[in-house]
């Protein structure tokens, strides 16, 4: 099993078992068309957080750290977190991590680093 990273909004979806891990639901995206098998939403950064960060790579180590404390001190988060690792340990199949953003998002790479 592997975990992928992948926008959502690309034209070839990766096969495997589909995980959007984004707090808002992706633009012009109807949810017949996204192919989800969950969407774990709890998991992602608080707004304060990422809007602290604010994609500055500069601020990466920082923000990896202030995240992982979310994911292990924040109620909600830390459920999520624990869902989603659930999932993954459920399947055989490769594990597609979903996100909206253009670039190539940070953050999600943050959770695919934590469930390897």
């Amino acid at each position: 099993m592997t975990i992928y990273i992948q926008r959502i909004y690309e034209d070839k979806q990766q096969e495997g078992l589909r995980i959007l891990v984004d707090r808002v639901w992706p633009r012009g995206i109807a949810k017949d068309d996204a192919h989800l098998d969950h969407w774990i939403k709890e998991v992602a950064p608080t707004s304060e957080l990422r809007k602290w960060f604010n994609h500055d790579t500069k601020l990466y180590a920082a923000f990896k750290e202030k995240y992982k404390k979310e994911l292990r001190e924040n109620i909600d988060q830390k459920q999520a977190f624990e869902e989603l690792q659930n999932k993954v340990s459920e399947t055989d199949k490769d594990i597609i991590l979903l996100f909206a953003a253009k670039d190539k998002n940070i953050i999600i790479i943050v959770l695919q680093e934590l469930l390897q």
